[in-house]
């Protein structure tokens, strides 16, 4: 080439200077451009909603929100079976009752038809459901009247007339109840009222004879314990701490008589 003569570029070469392989020298691949969101297009329906990532439960599938939320509320109902209207069967609600009453402690059959009665359970339905609960030994007037002699008598100190008029208001036979009562052993029924009597003393003190009389046997009358056996009881005790006294007094006298 010879001076002053004009450079002729190579052939394929880029009018504007530009590398054909690219802007760096070291061969990486030119960089995107940038691309911008397009336009919306006012003919074009409402946009889709955002979807879920790939396998989030959605609010009402299981693992939901909403699914946890409706499962956790059916767990609370109760399972006994329920009628199209979703009420409970009143058979198995007659029978859970029953169950829940017999659990706490023994109930005679008037008790639990009182309960059921209470409830507003049918009358059809009750009669039915006691009377499967009596085939099963479930129900025993018998035993409970034993049960309830003993208990009321020993823990409550109760006398015979007010065991039975409980056992009668409870329903129980009158047969039933005398059976029941004649466990009860009248020498234990009169110590028992001692036992009350002289509970009682201490407080009766300082009046005279004759109104702590009354008001020992009435206590003992309240009680349920015959008013024979009550005023006997009663002046026994009084006789009893009267002979203590006089003993006391005595002694004291003749303490009085020894010499300094």
């Amino acid at each position: 080439m010879t001076r002053g003569e004009p450079q002729t570029e190579p052939s394929g070469a880029d009018p504007s200077g530009a590398d054909p392989r690219g802007a760096d020298s070291r061969g990486a691949a030119p960089e995107p451009a940038e691309q911008r969101p397009a336009a919306s297009d006012p003919s074009a329906g409402p946009a889709d909603p955002p979807q879920s990532p790939p396998g989030a439960a959605e609010p009402g599938e299981p693992g939901g929100r909403r699914f946890r939320r409706r499962t956790a509320q059916a767990a609370e109902q109760p399972t006994a079976p329920r009628s199209a209207k979703g009420e409970q069967d009143p058979a198995a609600r007659a029978r859970d009752i029953c169950y829940r009453l017999l659990t706490m402690r023994d109930h005679t059959r008037l008790e639990l038809e009182q309960a059921l009665r209470k409830r507003e359970v049918p009358e059809e339905v009750i009669h039915a459901t006691l009377a499967k609960f009596d085939k099963a030994g479930l129900i025993n007037d018998e035993a409970f009247a034993e049960s309830w002699v003993r208990a009321r008598h020993e823990h409550k100190g109760l006398g015979r007339r007010a065991i039975a008029q409980e056992l009668r208001r409870k329903g129980v036979d009158q047969v039933v109840v005398e059976e029941a009562l004649s466990d009860l052993d009248a020498d234990a029924e009169q110590a028992r009222a001692a036992e009350l009597v002289r509970r009682k003393l201490g407080s009766t003190r300082g009046l005279d004879r004759q109104k702590r009389i009354r008001r020992l046997v009435a206590m003992l009358a309240r009680r349920g314990y015959a008013e024979g056996m009550a005023y006997g009881v009663v002046r026994a005790a009084l006789d009893a701490e009267d002979a203590d006294t006089d003993t006391d007094t005595d002694e004291r006298i003749e303490w009085d008589l020894l010499p300094d």
